[in-house]
């Protein structure tokens, strides 16, 4: 196996450590553009006409303003209320409203209007109403079928507690994409995913493969959170044996001081000897960089994910 470029050695790295640390400079490969262009404007009237939430703003995503202007965002629906209070995440907490059912109507008349040709849908978690939640996304998927046909889906689900009925309703729908991240590695997991399983991710993916061979499988890991590089890989390892064709490797940021302090930045070069490492496992298609967020560049990733299709 290769070695990783300036990989510390395993004592160098520290676990999550809610302590104040003193702020690292923002390295130049880690810096976006503001969000500016007409694009970015009407896309924002867009969603706000339409009552629509979109993770970009939610998450604080570092790349709206370049996927905005190119006309490509990731809707989130269920409302803009999580009911977990994941350590990383800057999507607002609460108790939700009623699942509105008239939301995927919504957003695939979004979707028409925008032109897209490949549209990425997530939502918040709703463990209130699992079985409501995915009946959304399958009808999210019916009403872009409708209202843009040929428009490829990605839907970006939620672990619903496991729920295989929950999986089942989402994969008969027939999207191109299914999606779930993992978003670290398990030794983090209590800190990093409150409420959420390692093991419920891998069997999440996996019975989504049981139920469709065809579909196209994908999630996501965060870096700099304390983990170590063979953990990473361990993790890698781990999605690929239950069949995942799509990975995509991305930096931490911190949203905010109430969030998981970042433990350090990963070089461009060791998103690169992970992409290597990942690909030699036998994913399909791998996006891994300092800006990767599980939806950037999703067109791209469709026009690999199609290729994944034709080898299943």
């Amino acid at each position: 196996m290769a070695t990783a470029p300036n990989q510390p050695a395993s004592g160098d790295l520290v676990q999550i450590n809610l302590a104040p640390r003193k702020p690292a400079p923002k390295p130049e490969w880690l810096k976006a553009r503001a969000p500016v262009g007409d694009n970015y404007h009407n896309l924002k009237k867009l969603a706000r006409d339409l009552n629509l939430h979109t993770v970009c703003e939610s998450a604080h995503c570092p790349n709206i303003g370049e996927c905005w202007n190119h006309k490509t965002a990731t809707f989130m629906m269920l409302g803009n209320l999580c009911t977990r209070r994941c350590g990383f995440c800057a999507v607002p907490k609460g108790k939700p409203e009623p699942i509105d059912m008239d939301e995927p109507r919504r957003v695939a008349e979004a979707v028409a209007q925008l032109g897209l040709k490949f549209a990425v849908i997530t939502s918040v978690n709703r463990d209130d109403d699992i079985l409501g939640g995915a009946r959304a996304f399958a009808k999210v998927i019916e009403e872009i079928r409708k209202q843009a046909p040929g428009c490829q889906v990605e839907v970006l689900i939620p672990d619903f507690q496991g729920n295989e009925d929950a999986i089942r309703i989402v994969v008969d729908a027939h999207p191109e994409i299914l999606n779930h991240n993992t978003e670290s590695v398990p030794r983090l997991y209590r800190a990093v995913r409150s409420g959420a399983r390692y093991e419920r991710t891998l069997r999440l993916l996996e019975f989504s493969k049981q139920l469709d061979s065809t579909v196209v499988t994908k999630t996501g890991v965060m870096v700099g959170l304390g983990e170590e590089m063979q953990e990473l890989l361990d993790v890698y390892r781990d999605l690929r044996n239950v069949g995942t064709d799509v990975l995509t490797i991305g930096q931490y940021l911190r949203p905010s001081k109430d969030h998981l302090p970042m433990t350090r930045y990963y070089t461009p070069e060791e998103f690169a000897f992970m992409k290597t490492e990942a690909l030699a496992m036998g994913f399909r298609h791998v996006e891994s960089g300092p800006l990767v967020r599980s939806s950037y560049h999703a067109h791209e990733q469709a026009d690999a994910a199609s290729g994944v299709r034709l080898l299943v």
